[in-house]
C-alpha cells in the first residue's frame, strides 16, 4: 500500500506543477530556454489595434503631410492598405459588428451608442470573437475602451471571452484623471479597471501611454508558444470629456506648430501618440519573436467628428460627411493589415469589406472552420486578402436606423442613401496640402525615411530581411541563384507609389455636380467614380436605384428594433463613492475598492487537475475498501483467488491453526495498466483543455 500511495503522491505533485505554471506548462521567457512549440503554436498571434474617431485624412499614408504617422504607415506599406473598408458610423455599433460578425441591425445596436447611465449592452446570447478564439486555444486580452455595456457584470470584457482587461467600460474618459462625465446627464465618476478591480493608481497618467505599456507588458510576459489575441482599443484620438476635450503632453503638441487651429494641433499630438503606440507594440512583438507569426490589423471604428458633439477636429477629407452619418466620411474607415502570412503585400486594396468580416476572416486565418461561427453577416475575406483575389462581398448594409430615420446601402459600385442625414451633408476637414489651403511654411515634405526608420519600420524590415535570407539560402541549395525573391523590402520609391495610389481624388468639376437632399428623395452615387458623393444619379439611373431600393427592403424585414432605453439615475457615480459601477447588480460596489477580490475563475489546467484529483481520490477509496474487505474475508477465500490459508502445522512454530498468511499485494488488472499509461499525457490534456 505504501508503494501505491507513493505513486499517487508523485502524480499529484506533477499535476500541481503543471496547473501552477502559465498555460499549464513551465517555460522560460528567454529565447534559449524556450520550450519546444506545441502543435497549436502554428496558429498566428492576432493583434487588433482600434483607433477611436480617427479621420480618413489623419494618417499620412492617405496623402496629408499635416500629421506624420510613420509607424502606422510602415505597417500599411509593408502590408495591405484597405481603401474600401466600411464600418458602422458610431462607436458601439462598430464594436458590436466587430465582436459578433453581425450587422448592428441584427443586434438591436443600430441607433446611437450606449450612454453612460444606460442599462443595456451587447446581447448576452451572442458569442463574441474572444470566446471563439479562446475556445481554439488563444490567450485573449482586451486593453482600453469597451463600450458594449457594463450595468451588469455579465456584460463586461472578462465575462465575454477575455482572459484580462485593462481599461474603461464607457465610451470616453479624461486622458489623465480617467473620470467620465455623462454625455447628457450631470453624472461624473472614475472609470479605469484592471479586470474588475478599480485602478486608482492610474490617475495622472496619460491614457494612451497606459494602454501601450499594458500591451507591451502582456507581450513581454506571454508564452510565445501559445497563440495570443490582443484587442488594443485606444481612446485616441477621441476627445476627453466635453469640459476638456483636447488633451496631449506639451512636448507632443510642440511638434505641430505648423497647424494653425489650436484644437487640431492638440488633436495631431493625440494621433502622434497613437502612432507611437503602434510602433511600441510592433517592436515588442519583434523582440519576443512573435512578429514572425502575427497578424496585425490597424483600423478606425468610424470617421472623425469634425464638428458637433465630441468633435475632435479630425478630417475625413476629401470625403463627404462625418461620424454619425451614412456618408463616406462617416463609414469608410482607415484600415491596414500586415502579416507574413499574406502573400500579396505592398499594395492598395479596393476589395469591398465591412467590419463584420473580421470575425470570419481572422478565424479562417487561424486555420479554424468558419462554419463553426454559425449564421453571421460577415464574409471570410482571408483568401482574397492573402492572394489578392476578388472580394466575395458584393454589398454592405451601411445602416437602417428607424429612430434617426435614415437608411443606406452599397451594392457593387453604387450607394443609395435616404432620410435624415443632416449631421454630414457637407465636405469637412483640412486637406493637409499647402497648395489647397493656407498652412504654415514649417510644414515639412513627406519623408519616407521616417517611415523606414520608425519603430514599426525597423521591426518589419528585420522580419522581411530574415525571410529574404531564407529564400536566398534555398535558391543556392536549388541552384537558382539570381531568381527573383517573393518577399520584397520597402523602398522610398515604393512608398511614394503606394501613397499616391492610396489617395482619394474627387475628380468632379463644379459644373458636373448634381446636388441631392435625401430627406426629399433618395440619392444614388457611383462610389468607384465619385468617392466624394458629388454627383447624384437617382434621376439618370432609375433601374439601379430600384435595384438598391429592393435590396434595402430585403434587409429591412430582418431588422431587430433598436435596444436603446432611458438613462437610469441609479447609475450616478455619486451613489457609489464616485465610481462607475455595475449598478444593476445586487452588490454594485463588490469590485469597487482597489483591494477587492475578483471572482476566481477556474482555468482549464485547474479543471483538469480537479477532475484527476477526484478520480484519484475515488480510486484510492476503492483500493482501500477492497484491501480492507479482503483482510476481513480472507479466512473464507479459496487459494486460487489470491489469498490462502496456511496448512496447520506447516511453517508455524506454535502450531496455531488460526494463523493465516495473506498475500497483501494486489496485482493490477491489464486494463488498469493501460489507464495509468493514459495519465502520462495528463500534462497535454490540461493544456488542451485551457
Amino acid at each position: 500500500m505504501d508503494a501505491v500511495w507513493l505513486r499517487l503522491a508523485t502524480l499529484l505533485a506533477v499535476l500541481l506543477h503543471i496547473a501552477g505554471s502559465p498555460s499549464g506548462m513551465p517555460y522560460s521567457s528567454t529565447r534559449e530556454q524556450r520550450s519546444k512549440p506545441m502543435e497549436g503554436s502554428k496558429k498566428p498571434h492576432i493583434v487588433v489595434i482600434l483607433a477611436d474617431d480617427l479621420g480618413w485624412n489623419d494618417v499620412s499614408f492617405h496623402g496629408s503631410n499635416q500629421i506624420p504617422t510613420p509607424n502606422i504607415d510602415a505597417l500599411a506599406y509593408n502590408g495591405v492598405i484597405l481603401n474600401s473598408h466600411y464600418v458602422p458610423a458610431l462607436c458601439t455599433p462598430s464594436r458590436s459588428a466587430l465582436m459578433t460578425g453581425k450587422y448592428p441591425i441584427h443586434l438591436g445596436m443600430q441607433h446611437s451608442v450606449i450612454l453612460e447611465p444606460e442599462p443595456r449592452g451587447l446581447p448576452l446570447k451572442e458569442k463574441l470573437m474572444p470566446e471563439y478564439l479562446r475556445d481554439a486555444g488563444y490567450k485573449t486580452h482586451a486593453i482600453g475602451k469597451w463600450h458594449l455595456g457594463y450595468h451588469r457584470v455579465a456584460y463586461t470584457p472578462t465575462y465575454r471571452g477575455f482572459d484580462s482587461h485593462f481599461g474603461y467600460w464607457n465610451g470616453l474618459q479624461d486622458y489623465y484623471s480617467h473620470e467620465v462625465a455623462a454625455t447628457f446627464d450631470s453624472y461624473r465618476g472614475f472609470d479605469m479597471r484592471r479586470n474588475m478591480t478599480v485602478a486608482r493608481d492610474t490617475a495622472g497618467k496619460y491614457s494612451t501611454d497606459l494602454f501601450t505599456d499594458e500591451a507591451v507588458r502582456l507581450i513581454e510576459t506571454h508564452n510565445p508558444d501559445d497563440p495570443m489575441f490582443m484587442y488594443l482599443s485606444h481612446l485616441a484620438p477621441h476627445t476627453g470629456n466635453q469640459d476638456n476635450p483636447f488633451q496631449a503632453p506639451d512636448e507632443e503638441v510642440a511638434k505641430f506648430t505648423h497647424i494653425v487651429d489650436p484644437e487640431r494641433r492638440i488633436y495631431a499630438a493625440m494621433v502622434s501618440k497613437l502612432d507611437q503606440s503602434v510602433g511600441e507594440v510592433v517592436a515588442a512583438l519583434r523582440r519576443r519573436e512573435m512578429l514572425e507569426n502575427s497578424i496585425i490589423l490597424f483600423m478606425s471604428d468610424n470617421g472623425a467628428p469634425t464638428y458637433g458633439i465630441h468633435s475632435n477636429r479630425g478630417s475625413n477629407y476629401p470625403m463627404r460627411g462625418i461620424k454619425d452619418s451614412p456618408w463616406e466620411g462617416g463609414v469608410r474607415g482607415v484600415a491596414a493589415i500586415w502579416s507574413p502570412l499574406i502573400d500579396a503585400t505592398n499594395r492598395v486594396s479596393n476589395q469591398l469589406m465591412y467590419m463584420t468580416d473580421w470575425l470570419p476572416t481572422l478565424y479562417a486565418a487561424a486555420g479554424l472552420d468558419v462554419a463553426a461561427l454559425g449564421n453571421i453577416d460577415g464574409v471570410n475575406m482571408w483568401p482574397a486578402l492573402r492572394s489578392n483575389k476578388p472580394s466575395p462581398r458584393s454589398e454592405v448594409v451601411v445602416n437602417i436606423d428607424d429612430v434617426a430615420n435614415y437608411a443606406a446601402i452599397r451594392m457593387g459600385d453604387f450607394k443609395y442613401i435616404i432620410g435624415a442625414t443632416s449631421s454630414g451633408l457637407e465636405w469637412y476637414g483640412e486637406s493637409g496640402k499647402p497648395e489647397i489651403e493656407a498652412i504654415s511654411e514649417t510644414l515639412a515634405n513627406y519623408d519616407p525615411d521616417l517611415v523606414m526608420k520608425s519603430r514599426s519600420g525597423v521591426a518589419l524590415t528585420g522580419v522581411i530581411t530574415a525571410r529574404q535570407v531564407e529564400e536566398v539560402k534555398k535558391m543556392r541549395e536549388n541552384h537558382m541563384e539570381g531568381a527573383q525573391m517573393t518577399v520584397t523590402i520597402l523602398t522610398a520609391l515604393k512608398i511614394h507609389s503606394l501613397r499616391s495610389e492610396a489617395v482619394l481624388n474627387c475628380n468632379v468639376k463644379e459644373e458636373n455636380k448634381i446636388a441631392c437632399n435625401p430627406l426629399e428623395s433618395p440619392c444614388l452615387f457611383n462610389i468607384k467614380e465619385d468617392p466624394c458623393e458629388m454627383v447624384n444619379l437617382a434621376k439618370t439611373r432609375p433601374l439601379i436605384l430600384a435595384t438598391l431600393e429592393e435590396a434595402l427592403m430585403r434587409h429591412r424585414v430582418t431588422v431587430i428594433p433598436a435596444s436603446n432605453v432611458d438613462s437610469d439615475p441609479k447609475a450616478d457615480p455619486k451613489n457609489w463613492q464616485g465610481i462607475w459601477v455595475n449598478w444593476n447588480e445586487p452588490i454594485p460596489m463588490k469590485f469597487s475598492s482597489t483591494d477587492s477580490e475578483e471572482p476566481k475563475r477556474i482555468s482549464g489546467p485547474a479543471i483538469a487537475l480537479i477532475a484527476v484529483l477526484l478520480g484519484l481520490t475515488t480510486v484510492g477509496v476503492i483500493v482501500l475498501f477492497t484491501v480492507k474487505f479482503k483482510k476481513n474475508s480472507c479466512t473464507e477465500s479459496h487459494p486460487e483467488h489470491g489469498t490462502f490459508q496456511q496448512i496447520p502445522g506447516e511453517g508455524n512454530d506454535n502450531g496455531n491453526n488460526s494463523a493465516v498468511l495473506e498475500s497483501t499485494e494486489v496485482l493490477p488488472n491489464p486494463k488498469s495498466i493501460q489507464s495509468f499509461k493514459e495519465f502520462a499525457s495528463l500534462k497535454d490534456l490540461a493544456r488542451n483543455i485551457d
